[in-house]
């Protein structure tokens, strides 16, 4: 446990009621399924490029990338800038197309226009399998700093931090995920660069950092081979495209202008942004290279940042997972009710039971969350474990939908269930051979039946507005 000055405390309990209160102010008024989902979908792109960004950089990509850098260098800075490449061809491919639906309010919105009831539901399932993955690489973050920071046991600390976003989160949506995604934004902005700059610090500078550190961590491909590389490399790029949180972004923007340019500002911050998280790992390793490789982010605010910066620092911590687990909380309420219980159900829930049913969603959620956080201990693992419930099945007929070339329902049918079947031959059965992971194998099945039946199963080129 790292001792904390009463002010260092002081700072954090008020920054966590900021949260709340923001979060229950901005979402106060929110009444209908759609208000909750997509709010009044009138945001400038200042705003997109802080909510996405603050979305999508949770505890895997900031503790999860750190401790992997203090195990194997500098290679995963790089890895995880498929992510940010991503991030760009998005802005300049996805979000101009995505003025064509416009009462979208879901990933199962956009795929019905295409793949039908099947479609819908099928996404919706998937949406939440994979939001509650990544919800549970970042509550086990949140468990790890309350424990740390605070003394707190790991499931006491989520149950605080989990309390608090589902309380503003449920009563507020989408709103409340914005007002308080803004927030944190700035806070993580300057709490993570500035862990970084205290601590080379402390160290003596550059030189002296560098002098301390294992050769190999200052090499791109010092410690593992270029099969490897490319096989991460490719599951950052593809693992987290067009997930609910991201493409529901899509649909908030007052105009594709501002989606556009909002979408693009985000996928720049995350270039630095993944380099400064993960050379803290370096910071870290150069302090101590016996310590936990998943406690080199608090390690360092413990050991290199003064009494009453520590508090302000660590906030911006928590402001890191809270950030994504808001969202993704959010986005896999909407997909249950929306994608799965509407197109079920012989009549659609109205606008008010249908919010009734997103805010009671949250709980299963959270529950399905916490199963992940038990059973993988990595942060970043979690991640890459999650992607494999969302890329190989739903990725190629998303993006084609998006991009507006318009497929079969047996395409769909077809390429996903290939996809699924080839990451689970690949990992389970064939154990990864290659070091490449299960989900490309996936995205590649799908990419191949997907395009062949759709093919032999010809449709109109382009895909009707929503």
């Amino acid at each position: 446990m790292v001792e904390l000055a009463l002010i260092d405390k002081i700072v954090i309990v008020v920054y966590l009621m900021c949260i709340l209160g923001v979060g229950l102010w901005a979402g106060r008024r929110v009444t209908e399924l759609e208000e909750y989902a997509v709010a009044d979908r009138n945001y400038n792109s200042l705003i997109i490029a802080a909510t996405l960004s603050a979305s999508f950089i949770g505890g895997g990509f900031t503790m999860g990338n750190a401790e992997k850098v203090f195990s194997v260098g500098i290679i995963n800075i790089v890895v995880l800038w498929g992510f940010s490449l991503k991030e760009l061809l998005v802005a300049r491919y996805i979000a101009p197309n995505a003025g064509r639906f416009p009462k979208a309010i879901s990933v199962g919105d956009v795929m019905e226009v295409d793949y039908g009831k099947v479609g819908k539901v099928v996404t919706g399932v998937f949406s939440v399998l994979l939001c509650a993955g990544i919800l549970g690489a970042q509550i086990g973050g949140m468990g790890y700093l309350f424990n740390l920071f605070l003394g707190i046991s790991v499931p006491a600390g989520i149950l605080i931090g989990m309390g608090i976003i589902i309380v503003y989160d449920t009563i507020g949506g989408m709103r409340a995920v914005v007002a308080t995604d803004v927030l944190q934004f700035v806070v993580l902005s300057l709490g993570i660069p500035l862990s970084l700059i205290l601590g080379i610090y402390s160290l003596g500078g550059l030189e002296m950092m560098q002098s301390r550190l294992p050769s190999g961590h200052l090499e791109v491909f010092g410690s593992i081979s270029l099969v490897k590389f490319l096989s991460l490399f490719l599951t950052f790029l593809l693992g987290e495209t067009l997930v609910p949180p991201y493409v529901r972004r899509l649909f908030i923007s007052k105009d594709i202008r501002h989606l556009c340019r909002g979408t693009f500002f985000s996928g720049m911050f995350s270039i630095p942004f993944f380099a400064v998280s993960g050379c803290l790992g370096l910071v870290a390793l150069a302090l101590n290279p016996q310590i936990d490789p998943n406690q080199a982010i608090p390690y360092v605010v413990q050991s290199a940042l003064p009494i009453g910066l520590r508090g302000l620092v660590i906030a911006g911590i928590i402001a890191v997972v809270m950030s994504s687990a808001d969202s993704f909380l959010n986005s896999a309420s909407v997909a249950f009710v929306n994608d799965i219980v509407n197109p079920l159900r012989k009549e659609k829930l109205s606008e008010q039971r249908g919010l009734l049913w997103a805010r009671l969603a949250t709980l299963v959620t959270g529950g399905l969350a916490i199963i992940f956080a038990i059973r993988i201990q990595s942060l970043l693992d979690i991640l890459i474990y999650a992607y494999n419930f969302w890329s190989p099945i739903i990725l190629v007929p998303l993006a084609a939908t998006l991009l507006g070339y318009r497929a079969s329902k047996l395409a769909f049918v077809a390429g996903a269930a290939a996809g699924l079947v080839g990451v689970y031959v690949w990992n389970a059965m064939l154990g990864s051979p290659g070091g490449f992971d299960g989900l490309l194998i996936g995205v590649f099945a799908n990419l191949t039946v997907f395009s062949t039946v759709n093919v032999l199963t010809p449709s109109p080129a382009v895909a009707a507005d929503v």
